[in-house]
């Protein structure tokens, strides 16, 4: 396949593209003007997002046929959304996403897989965001609906969880507890009874990996529009989590349970409704994950 991702230089974009470069797929993606390419020359093309970009990403993915799109790129707020912030998250989470869908259906792209959140369920509702950044997935998704319900394009949206995995540079808790861990020292959290759902990087992008074989084989169980979710075997709270933490890294974490208050719209109880992608069930295990996390085997 030629697949153009985008958000490629983030976490879960690097691992992808390693993935799909090794079991023999063409790899294309854009890139930010200060954005320089972290891949080797062979495993990717670039297509850098400078100026008015538009037509000429059009030209580009009608050059290369391009056979689908992997839409990871996101500008992430992951608490209250500061004032000046947005600005960024409409241009990043709908403008972009929009030119980036209107392109692919120019160019006769086949399929689009856009990323999503379980932030968008709160309380396990359809709908009702946690966030702003939530509500900017939602409004891109709403969006698409019209391209998809149109049949212009085949569109499916993977809404992920928490994720953890090796080479993650993000202040996530797995992050945060090694930190003291190492230093000793002590971690104001909350009361830690919220559950958490929580993925190795490997197992989110089989499951990008497998939805994209799926509508390039127009698989009879993947309809337009469908959505999927990519979720753990079980789910811990995160007191829960800190002790498996603990006994798979031989360490003690200094935690201050309580010290914080949980925050707005706190998510107590991620959503349960989400299907899986056909076909794919995880294959890390929360206590080996973490020892790979930390490169103890």
């Amino acid at each position: 396949m030629k697949v153009l991702i985008t958000g490629a230089t983030g976490f879960i974009g690097k691992h992808l593209i390693d993935r799909l470069f090794n079991d023999g797929h063409e790899i294309f993606i854009t890139l930010l003007p200060h954005e320089n390419n972290p891949f080797d020359i062979t495993e990717t093309t670039g297509f850098v997002l400078d100026g008015d970009y538009m037509q000429n990403l059009k030209t580009f993915m009608s050059e290369n046929t391009i056979d689908g799109i992997i839409h990871l790129a996101s500008f992430v707020q992951s608490g209250d959304h500061k004032s000046e912030e947005v600005p960024r998250l409409i241009d990043t989470n709908v403008k972009f996403s929009v030119l980036i869908l209107e392109s692919a259906v120019y160019a006769k792209v086949k399929w689009f897989i856009n990323t999503g959140t379980y932030w968008q369920h709160y309380n396990n509702k359809d709908y009702s965001p946690v966030n702003l950044y939530a509500a900017t997935k939602q409004a891109f998704m709403d969006i698409a609906r019209f391209y998809w319900e149109t049949e212009k394009i085949n569109f499916c949206t993977i809404k992920l969880f928490d994720t953890y995995g090796p080479n993650d540079t993000r202040p996530k808790i797995f992050n945060l507890w090694d930190g003291i861990a190492r230093s000793g020292e002590t971690l104001d959290m909350s009361s830690g009874e919220q559950l958490i759902d929580i993925s190795h990087v490997d197992d989110i992008i089989s499951a990008f990996e497998l939805l994209a074989k799926h509508l390039q084989n127009q698989h009879p169980d993947v309809k337009n529009g469908d959505v999927f979710a990519v979720k753990a075997n079980k789910r811990y709270t995160l007191k829960q989590l800190a002790t498996i933490y603990e006994v798979a890294s031989n360490t003690k974490l200094n935690i201050n349970w309580g010290a914080r208050q949980y925050r707005d719209r706190e998510v107590m109880i991620p959503w349960i409704d989400g299907v899986i992608v056909p076909g794919w069930k995880p294959k890390f295990d929360i206590e080996a994950g973490i020892k790979i996390f930390l490169g103890i085997q």
